[in-house]
């Protein structure tokens, strides 16, 4: 049996379960590691700026792929650089290696230099997560975390000292046995009992989130037996909404007034794999079947009387011969005519007038939904920039959607377009960056123009951290600390070498998306919006009422009556 060193070990175990490329910052205590992938065929380094730009690029290359990603960080800083984007891929339950370098493992417990204790430091944001000790580790170990990656849909960190990756030992050929995931199938008693609550229920809404990627079919034949509207969660949006004549939108903060309605006003509700966090968009008193892959998930956000463990489209073919079609189909209808004019309401503030110094936000979403390709790839930032890809872009069972949606990171969004443009090379990659989340890590924009990545980068340039002072004024209270002195982005993208556009009349707003989305290289889009623009949930609690009452009379005893202008003629007056 040949010997390799642990460098080797791992690197071939990588290539041999299909991984592409590696996204890190090179250190000493990883040169084991990048000198085997430099000379290795069919794997390469990508150098990021930031260790956490590699681990957000990583998990939305798994998003786009479903295969293994890997990212990589140097000893200490190096890979504490990678918990942010790790515990994002962790909570959106993608298959990520990160491979965390250690200090020279003679020196481990010392307070040596840059000296952390990555297997602890990981552990809450992984799956697996162990040290490599001593080389003879290094096969098992390896093939261990890779496994239990894609087993688990989930984050495996490999801790490796530095000396031990030069370190040799007997190592065969890699073997990763291919094995497809298994189906799980609820109990047929369960399957039973939860037909048997739905038939004696008259107005059924269904919940679907990002377990029906692979049920779309099943879900249209179960809602169209059950006369029940689907309402989606965000994470859902991309595989529930397209093509689907019984979708009546969101709920939840960033929700529509329809898709709230059709929860409140039903008396049995169907969760199909969802987790969706926000117990007070869900009802509480409602008979609900809960149909997850995860045990841990059922009934974890409102009471659930019968909980149906398994696959969702499986789950639901079982499910679909023991229902009685609904004769009524009241309840849908209203749903249906609800979202119709909650949509139009929407569709109506997404006006932009020539002449203006700045434009409505919604307005830049529209059209970028309208000019986008129909198999476009979208990432989205945390904040205000999600609101607006929730409300208006708009998915046709082709485009893709990623964002920090259970984790809720700001600064994701370039640099998980970064890992998308790099999986699907050929398809066209739009991200819609706060300016505070593209500003947090700036730097990936020279990655892109030293990899020559296509990406497009829309910046909802409010100079503002707009969704903390939404929050703040909800709360009755003054903004502080939200406001953001930005430069000229196109500008500055110009001066790194990308293409720059800005954009404050709505006017030139069309035919700066057109250029942007034809430039063949990297585009920085600054689009100046307005800052007061308001985003209401679908429900005001009497709170939220009172907050923006406090948050009014505060402004004005403040002399900040400006600002309480301005957000009048922003969104009452027009």
């Amino acid at each position: 049996m040949a010997k390799k060193t642990v460098s080797e070990i791992i690197v071939d175990t990588l290539i041999a379960a299909g991984v592409k490329r590696v996204y890190g910052v090179v250190g000493d205590s990883l040169n084991g590691i990048t000198d085997v992938i430099r000379a290795r065929e069919g794997i390469e380094w990508i150098h990021v700026r930031n260790e956490e730009a590699g681990a957000f690029a990583a998990g939305a290359e798994a998003h786009i792929t479903g295969s293994l990603a890997v990212c990589a960080g140097s000893c200490g800083p190096g890979n504490t650089h990678l918990l942010n984007g790790l515990y994002d891929c962790h909570r959106s339950k993608v298959p990520v290696l990160a491979i965390a370098a250690q200090i020279p493992s003679v020196e481990i417990g010392s307070q040596y230099f840059q000296e952390t204790h990555p297997e602890l430091t990981f552990k809450e944001c992984s799956d697996y997560c162990e040290l490599i000790g001593h080389p003879d580790q290094a096969v098992r170990t390896t093939e261990i975390a890779i496994r239990t990656a894609l087993g688990k849909r989930g984050v495996a960190v490999l801790v490796v000292p530095g000396d031990i990756s030069h370190q040799s030992a007997e190592a065969p050929e890699p073997q990763l046995p291919s094995w497809r995931s298994a189906t799980l199938h609820p109990a047929a008693e369960d399957v039973q009992a939860a037909a048997d609550l739905l038939n004696s229920c008259e107005k059924i809404t269904i919940m679907a989130g990002a377990g029906c990627a692979a049920a779309h079919a099943e879900l249209l034949q179960v809602a169209e037996a059950l006369g029940a509207p689907i309402v989606h969660a965000l994470r859902g949006k991309e595989s529930v909404e397209g093509n689907n004549p019984y979708d009546v939108g969101l709920s939840g903060l960033l929700g529509f007034t329809s898709g709230y309605d059709a929860l409140m006003d039903c008396d049995a509700m169907l969760m199909l794999g969802t987790d969706f966090p926000y117990r007070q968009f869900l009802p509480q008193e409602t008979r609900t079947v809960q149909v997850d892959i995860r045990a841990e998930h059922i009934g974890r956000r409102t009471r659930v009387e019968v909980g149906l463990v398994g696959d969702v489209a499986a789950t639901l073919r079982a499910l679909l011969p023991q229902l009685q079609p609904k004769i009524d189909r009241a309840h849908l209808e209203n749903a249906l005519e609800n979202y119709r004019e909650t949509r139009k309401s929407l569709d109506e503030l997404a006006t932009g007038e020539p002449g203006d110094t700045s434009m409505h936000p919604q307005y830049v979403a529209r059209l970028l939904n309208e000019q986008a390709a129909e198999d476009a790839i979208f990432t989205c930032d945390v904040g205000t920039p999600t609101i607006w890809t929730a409300r208006y872009l708009r998915m046709n069972g082709k485009r893709r959607l990623i964002g920090s949606f259970n984790h809720g990171s700001m600064a994701n969004a370039m640099p998980q377009a970064l890992g998308a443009q790099l999986a699907a090379p050929g398809r066209q990659v739009i991200a819609l960056a706060g300016d505070g989340g593209f500003a947090m890590l700036m730097g990936e924009l020279l990655t892109l123009r030293q990899l020559k990545v296509p990406v497009k980068i829309v910046i909802f340039n409010n100079g503002s951290l707009a969704f903390v002072e939404l929050e703040m004024k909800a709360s009755g209270i003054i903004q502080y600390g939200t406001e953001l002195d930005n430069p000229n982005f196109a500008a500055l993208a110009e001066a790194a070498g990308v293409r720059g556009i800005r954009v404050t009349d709505p006017a030139d707003l069309p035919a700066a998306l057109a250029e942007m989305l034809a430039h063949p290289g990297p585009v920085v889009l600054d689009a100046v919006v307005k800052r007061t623009e308001l985003s209401m949930p679908p429900s005001i609690q009497k709170e939220q009422v009172l907050g923006f009452s406090l948050y009014t009379l505060k402004a004005i005893m403040s002399g900040r009556g400006d600002e309480v202008l301005e957000l009048a003629k922003t969104n009452l007056f027009r």
